[in-house]
């Protein structure tokens, strides 16, 4: 909406002593995006930089960060079902979201993982792992969903300013819930079957 009036005092001929400036909430509103949107950037290189550290790979960690845009769809659902405008709140709910919905993909790769050690092949371990922590999942999400309805759902005085942080957080552990269970398991074994031709690969350069 601001922008369609930025847009609409632009092609509209004033005197030439009148000038406007956008201020007040648009214009910490458009400051804060910027800002917020960075902070995410770092949010996401962080976690990565963490996760390879603890699986001392670059390659599954780039699969745990598969389940951050599906919790944004899933975010971005929720908001346009309430009809919540995107604010400095529901931004700062997706944020959140880079940690709390990398748990999910970090239970399903670490324990894919841990039964491929054992000697189990790769499908079958995948499988395993995703039948194995569907239900720790389960209960985190339903947990944290459940914990968000207070906030998502309330009428109270200035309650407009956090009902976008809490749809944001039930769509996007929702949707990811859902799809990482099956986006993530897909991407691994893709990125495992990509890793092994390109093993095979520079074998054969170097024979």
């Amino acid at each position: 909406v601001g922008n369609d009036i930025i847009n609409l005092l632009e092609n509209t001929d004033f005197p030439a002593e009148i000038e406007y400036l956008p201020e007040s909430d648009l214009k910490f509103q458009e400051d804060a995006f910027g800002t917020l949107g960075l902070a995410i950037l770092i949010a996401i290189v962080l976690v990565y930089l963490v996760m390879v550290a603890l699986y001392e790979s670059y390659l599954h960690p780039f699969v745990v960060l598969f389940s951050i845009p599906l919790s944004v769809i899933g975010a971005l659902l929720a908001l346009a079902l309430a009809q919540e405008a995107i604010s400095i709140f529901s931004i700062l709910g997706m944020i959140m979201l880079v940690g709390l919905v990398t748990k999910n993909a970090i239970l399903v790769v670490d324990f894919i993982n841990t039964i491929r050690k054992n000697g189990a092949t790769m499908l079958w371990a995948i499988v395993r792992a995703v039948k194995l922590r569907i239900r720790p999942i389960l209960m985190t999400a339903i947990s944290t969903v459940v914990g968000m309805l207070p906030i998502a759902l309330s009428q109270t005085a200035g309650s407009e300013w956090k009902n976008g942080l809490g749809w944001a957080l039930i769509g996007g552990i929702t949707s990811s819930m859902l799809l990482s269970l099956v986006i993530v398991p897909v991407v691994y074994l893709m990125a495992e079957n990509a890793k092994s031709k390109f093993k095979k690969w520079t074998r054969g350069k170097k024979s």
